[in-house]
């Protein structure tokens, strides 16, 4: 029964929580100044890029040598002349897209007809938004555009993100031009951290530079914990900078605990590496809000559940807790 009860609970917060104009074409640098989960990340907005007039791809289709394996560039209104096929609207379709297209063309001469579609030259030098922005994806930078401007022109942060972008710049086009910036690892890319609130309270931020071609900027979901059962306001908790929040602070955020609940038998579900399971920490906040036991600190993935007394019936009242002023700016994202 308890076991069902947790799944149920983490389920339920899992629950909650290029435009048209002409330009010299491009030539995509072999490699990216990312790390592999980076790189994997870009690959995976590959297929909804869409072409624009004076891209070049590469078609692969399995079993017609008419094709080839070779690249086609897009004229200016937008069509590629195959074999065999024809001209054929390219230009305001993603690569996805495309690649359904020629699938479906192909199947009068291919019983099962196979194609893939590589950009091998970009018509205007690109910058790569990955990660928790409402639309990510591959765009053009068309000319001297600022990390601010960039950021609004797709659309800005999902709800859930974090509040730090990282900016990652080849080495080919220069090093970021700022003191906080650092030199990757291996020496082929610049990186640089920059926290939003910088970006949206200075009238003029250094942070605010100016992107460079094949830029790449990422931003991660933010670290959350997580509370849920008789309290207040049951929902998520950004941690922001901090590495941890104590339970009393989390507490104080959610509203308190109802007259329902049972703070004596609290858990914290905590997320054990490398697996799908969560550990049991048990916890009598009693103790700790009546300062008899130290309080403990929530760790990232974190849950805090109170349990309801199921001995105590009537309306519903919220004990009050210290009000805990270190955290006042942290941010109460709702349950999702």
């Amino acid at each position: 029964m308890k076991k069902n009860l947790i799944g149920n609970l983490i389920g339920l917060l899992i629950a909650c929580g290029l435009a048209n104009a002409q330009a010299p074409a491009v030539q995509t640098p072999p490699a990216a100044p990312a790390t592999p989960e980076l790189n994997g990340q870009i690959d995976q907005l590959r297929p909804n890029y869409v072409l624009r007039a004076g891209d070049q791809i590469l078609i692969r289709a399995f079993e017609m040598e008419e094709i080839g394996d070779r690249p086609y560039r897009i004229d200016g209104d937008g069509f590629i002349s195959l074999p065999v096929l024809g001209k054929l609207q390219a230009g305001g379709l993603s690569v996805e897209k495309l690649e359904t297209t020629l699938v479906d063309l192909l199947r009068k001469y291919v019983k099962l007809p196979q194609v893939t579609i590589t950009v091998v030259q970009f018509s205007s030098e690109p910058v790569f938004f990955v990660g928790a922005f409402k639309v990510p994806g591959i765009y053009p930078l068309a000319g001297r555009r600022t990390l601010v401007e960039m950021i609004s022109s797709v659309g800005g942060l999902q709800p859930t993100a974090s509040r730090r972008i990282k900016i990652t710049r080849r080495k080919e086009y220069g090093l970021i031009p700022l003191s906080s910036a650092v030199t990757t690892s291996d020496g082929n890319a610049s990186s640089l951290e920059v926290n939003m609130a910088s970006l949206h309270e200075n009238v003029n931020p250094a942070e605010d530079i100016i992107l460079k071609p094949f830029d790449v900027i990422s931003v991660e979901r933010a670290e959350m914990v997580y509370v849920t059962g008789e309290v207040g306001h049951v929902g998520a908790f950004e941690l922001q900078e901090r590495e941890s929040m104590s339970v009393i602070q989390v507490l104080t955020l959610a509203g308190g605990i109802t007259a329902a609940g049972n703070p004596k038998t609290a858990l914290i579900l905590r997320p054990i590496t490398n697996t799908s399971r969560r550990a049991e920490i048990s916890l009598n906040l009693e103790r700790i809000l009546k300062g008899q036991d130290n309080d403990k600190p929530l760790l990232p993935n974190d849950v805090l559940y109170i349990p309801k007394n199921h001995k105590i019936s009537g309306r519903t009242i919220l004990i009050a807790l210290p009000v805990v002023t270190s955290v006042a700016s942290i941010a109460l994202l709702l349950t999702r």
